[in-house]
């Protein structure tokens, strides 16, 4: 491996790090709203895994059109 590979590999492992904290927060607020019934966080911890997954978009490659018939 060169330097440039090595750097892509250590942000795609702390991105896949990233989505999974990501994902175990949906399922704990999910969780904590059916036994409340509210599902209300506080606001700077919905704002920060806002931009967190926010972040996690961007980095995502955009999709590449196909050809239309093709």
């Amino acid at each position: 491996m060169n330097h440039p590979d090595i750097h892509a590999y250590v942000h795609a492992a702390r991105t896949a790090e990233l989505r999974a904290a990501a994902r175990a927060h949906r399922l704990r607020r999910a969780a904590a709203a059916d036994r409340s019934g509210s599902g209300v966080a506080p606001v700077r911890h919905r704002v920060a895994w806002l931009l967190i997954e926010t972040g996690l978009r961007l980095l995502r490659p955009p999709a590449v059109p196909r050809p239309a018939g093709h």
